[in-house]
């Protein structure tokens, strides 16, 4: 009796730890939950995100080349202005000074010229005195000479008259030097003519820029001077007025990382927003990517130029924007969010790939010939959303992939694809036509793209291989 009581009891044991065993098991397997996606077919963009800031494409900064005290004030912020245009005006009293006095300069030294002038006049006549006089003594001298050879005159009468010869001579001597330093004084007087119109028509300019008017047409975004304020003009010229050209063709300057620069040319399209239009698109085209770099705190960036019209004036200069660069555009893919891609399901791995070319064209997913799966599980969120799936191509440039479909059981099985574009939240994904993916990888196929718990299978009943 005893030994039936036993027996049963054990029996009653086994069973209760059977029951236990196969409830931890149901409750194990019914705990396992995906978050899942369907597989879409649909455009995508890859793009390069950068911020700028609105500017005129052309803007001129106005400031005076002479020092003064503002005497008055003609333009204010968002004045339209032409070109030519008096927009402001310095004390011109000082420089009408420095005009009158350098008139006075140029009368004088023109004067000064006009008595050289009369002077080498002068000296020329004296020349022509001087010659008559030696041509005389000449004669006299030679007359004597003759005299005193017949004996009719002493030899001291052809003494003094040689004398009188020598000094006519040096006499004519001496005023045609005096001719030459007339001549002299005549080009130095002309000299200090042309100095002095110089200075004049410099202290005119001098005058003239006592009035400061617009280069160009336009309208002032900026105005830093007021009446009676005083400027000073030194080695840089102060800025009184930002004058832009034309408000109604206006670009982003967009600091593009050095990174994604390469994937940026003119004549792609860009989109961009602003913090004064929440939710609103503004449509642009790259126009030149500036090959000069910034480095700040060893990041390095490039200033691509985004033109876009502004016909209605609502962008200002000075706004912050968002820009997205369509770097490549595809009409209709295959794509899966970027969060299936960096799921990992431990134990489910990806059947073999058939033998093939490496480079075989794929459309709907090719598998890597070689190379074990990881089967390390990895957390959902393991990458911040919109950063990019691991393995993502940029720029068109393929590489691959991991996804897991649910089957009609709800059970995950695993596929290795080739990825395409992304634009950060979704991915293109390709298969081979004779790949195991080829039946399973297709447009509203469902795909995991989180785990909300860790997978324990139960012995002879875990997820299946997909072959």
């Amino acid at each position: 009796m005893k030994k039936t009581t036993w027996i049963s009891g054990a029996v009653v044991l086994a069973l209760v730890a059977g029951g236990a065993w196969w409830w931890t098991q149901r409750s194990t397997q019914s705990a396992v939950q995906y978050r899942t996606a369907a597989i879409e077919r649909g455009p995508l963009q890859a793009s390069v995100s950068a911020s700028g800031t609105v500017n005129p494409v052309t803007q001129v900064s106005v400031g005076t080349q002479v020092s003064g005290q503002v005497r008055a004030v003609y333009v204010d912020f968002n004045t339209e202005v032409k070109a030519g245009q008096l927009i402001a005006e310095i004390d011109p009293q000082t420089f009408e000074y420095r005009v009158s006095s350098a008139q006075a300069d140029v009368d004088a030294v023109r004067a000064a010229v006009q008595i050289a002038v009369a002077n080498s006049a002068s000296s020329r006549a004296n020349v022509s005195r001087a010659q008559s006089d030696l041509a005389e003594a000449q004669r006299t001298h030679e007359r004597n000479v003759s005299l005193v050879a017949q004996g009719f005159i002493a030899q001291s009468e052809a003494d003094r008259t040689r004398a009188v010869l020598t000094s006519a001579q040096e006499s004519l001597k001496a005023v045609q030097a005096l001719v030459g330093v007339s001549e002299a004084q005549i080009r130095s007087a002309q000299a200090n003519v042309a100095q002095r119109e110089a200075a004049l028509a410099q202290a005119r300019i001098d005058l003239s820029r006592t009035r400061i008017t617009s280069p160009v047409n336009g309208i002032v975004i900026k105005r830093t001077v007021e009446k009676g304020q005083t400027v000073a003009a030194s080695l840089q010229a102060p800025e009184l007025f930002v004058i832009a050209q034309n408000l109604s063709d206006m670009q982003v300057d967009a600091n593009i990382d050095e990174a994604d620069v390469g994937r940026i040319q003119p004549g792609l399209k860009a989109t961009f927003t602003v913090d004064a239009f929440p939710g609103q698109k503004f449509a642009g085209e790259v126009r030149q990517v500036r090959k000069a770099a910034t480095n700040v705190s060893s990041v390095v960036t490039y200033v691509a130029v985004v033109g876009f019209s502004n016909a209605d004036g609502r962008l200002l200069p000075g706004m912050t924007a968002n820009v997205r660069v369509v770097t490549e555009s595809r009409d209709s893919v295959l794509k899966v969010p970027n969060a299936a891609l960096r799921v990992r399901i431990s134990g489910v791995e990806p059947a073999p790939a058939p033998e093939s070319p490496a480079d075989a064209p794929a459309t709907a997913g090719a598998p890597p010939r070689t190379g074990a799966a990881s089967t390390a599980s990895a957390p959902p969120n393991a990458r911040p959303p919109g950063a990019g799936a691991p393995g993502a191509g940029r720029g068109g440039v393929s590489s691959r992939g991991r996804i897991y479909v649910l089957n009609a059981k709800g059970e995950p099985s695993a596929y290795n694809v080739r990825l395409g574009v992304t634009d950060g939240t979704s991915t293109e994904i390709m298969v081979r036509p004779d790949g195991p993916a080829a039946q399973a990888v297709v447009e509203g196929a469902t795909v995991v793209t989180g785990v909300t718990a860790a997978t324990t299978p139960a012995r002879g009943s875990g997820p299946r291989m997909s072959f």
